[in-house]
């Protein structure tokens, strides 16, 4: 079985002085993978800007937008129709080798095999004295231990909008959890790290309508690398497991390889930039 979904991304940037020329780079298409499949890409803005296709660090593609008309106001939209191929998250979890899957994690190849997901980053760092938050119970299998830490972040944080921001570091939020999707996610990375699970921090979109939260924005979820499956999506401001709903953009170490805008203007003053997300189910 297959659903069809439209996905329009807005995004409006304000300036307070005129601005001479900018760079904008859009991490927000959807990518072509296992269970989704990119049929169509359309994108505007209001100065009818010249665009162009890239690739990121990480291989996924990026809209590149340049324009060197003096402005102080510009809009952009995108739409992307695609198809999502439905999967049962549980369907190809075997019965596993429970020792040895922690021996493996340990082992030194490895951790070289999955150092840059293993690695230790700015927005995925654990404050001193709380690397044993969430130890892993090596009775019972590491796809479970993922599970629980899921269902642990998802009742630890609770989801509010406009206390945190694309800097808040996980000290804060250990503090104070509150927080939204992409804090969730870089304590859910942080912890299994911290568990010697290779886990890595993924962009993308959220099927509206569910209740979710986090769904009228860019979404934030996790990839834990489990041996003898590989990599397996949680969703810990959801306390799911990544399935039909959700539709990838990209993923990296944290929200910094992910972030859907980044960009060089040449002006001075204030801006503001305000975005929204749109998913709708194709009939």
């Amino acid at each position: 079985m297959s659903f069809e979904y439209s996905v329009t991304y807005s995004a409006e940037n304000n300036y307070e002085n005129p601005v001479e020329n900018a760079y904008w780079q859009f991490l927000i298409i959807p990518e072509n993978n296992d269970t989704q499949e990119l049929i169509s890409v359309e994108i505007k803005n209001s100065l009818e800007a010249k665009g162009g296709f890239s690739q990121n660090g990480f291989g996924f593609q990026t809209i590149r937008i340049n324009t060197s008309e003096r402005f102080q106001k510009i809009n952009f939209s995108a739409t992307f129709k695609l198809k999502k191929i439905s999967f049962n998250p549980f369907g190809q979890i075997p019965i596993f080798d429970i020792p040895s899957n922690y021996e493996l994690v340990k082992s030194l190849n490895f951790k070289v095999d999955h150092e840059p997901y293993l690695r230790e980053t700015k927005y995925t760092a654990l404050p001193a004295g709380s690397e044993n938050l969430f130890v892993f119970d090596t009775s019972i299998s590491i796809f479970e231990n993922l599970q629980k830490l899921n269902k642990w972040i998802y009742l630890f944080i609770h989801f509010n909008t406009g206390v945190t921001h694309v800097n808040t570091l996980l000290e804060e939020i250990i503090n104070n959890p509150e927080g939204v999707c992409q804090d969730f996610t870089h304590l859910f990375c942080a912890l299994a790290k911290a568990n010697n699970i290779p886990t890595r921090y993924v962009s993308g979109y959220l099927h509206q309508g569910n209740g979710y939260f986090g769904d009228s924005q860019m979404h934030a979820w996790a990839e834990a690398y489990i041996p003898q499956v590989g990599w397996i999506g949680f969703d810990p401001t959801n306390n799911l497991l990544v399935n039909d709903n959700h539709i990838k953009v990209a993923h990296g170490k944290d929200y910094n390889d992910c972030s859907p805008l980044k960009g060089v203007v040449y002006s001075q003053g204030a801006n503001k930039t305000s975005h929204s997300v749109e998913v709708q189910a194709e009939q």
